[in-house]
């Protein structure tokens, strides 16, 4: 991940009143060719992950990972308990008794499953992260209200603060903030 030097821009950040006008923007900043961006709103918006070119979830895809991992260790730590270190004959069933096996691996499952989702998703976040460069920036505090952002990187490879300024200025923002880094 591209970073910007201390001291210098973050991105630029133009503000927006309602909803539908921060979707526009981010399809159009999209369309433009501009990828490393974010929006920013008080509550959930349709359609702005995919204007702003969110890949889709990938948290569900390192859960199943974690999940079959969890059966997959569980499977083979009872596999090698009881066929291979410690048989142990019990009524006569054989040592490779493959239900006796399916509660621990179910439940191993979904610990894991859990807990890569929550790992997952705080990687996948880049949590934790106490401190971020909008945090600077007075009028961002209205994102948690009633005001809609939208914020372009400085390390998006099209970012060129005055090309990038113009464009903003021409989707119609309440005003363009600059971030510093």
């Amino acid at each position: 991940m591209k970073r910007a030097l201390p001291g210098t821009l973050y991105g630029l950040l133009a503000e927006f009143e309602t909803p539908t006008e921060v979707v526009r923007a981010a399809e159009a900043a999209h369309a433009d060719g501009y990828r490393r961006m974010e929006a920013y709103s008080p509550f959930p918006v349709e359609g702005l992950n995919e204007a702003v070119g969110f890949p889709k979830d990938r948290v569900a895809a390192v859960c199943l990972v974690g999940g079959l991992l969890g059966l997959l260790t569980a499977y083979a730590l009872q596999y090698w308990i009881n066929v291979i270190s410690y048989p142990v004959n019990i009524a006569g069933r054989p040592f490779h008794s493959w239900p006796s096996f399916i509660v621990v691996s179910f439940e191993l499952t979904i610990l894991f499953g859990g807990i890569s989702a929550v790992v997952g998703m705080l990687a996948m976040n880049g949590f934790p992260m106490p401190y971020h460069p909008l945090f600077a920036v007075p009028e961002f505090s209205q994102a948690s209200r009633d005001r809609f952002f939208l914020c372009i990187e400085a390390a998006d490879p099209r970012f060129d603060p005055r090309k990038t300024r113009e464009f903003l200025d021409g989707l119609k923002p309440r005003e363009v903030l600059e971030v510093p880094n």
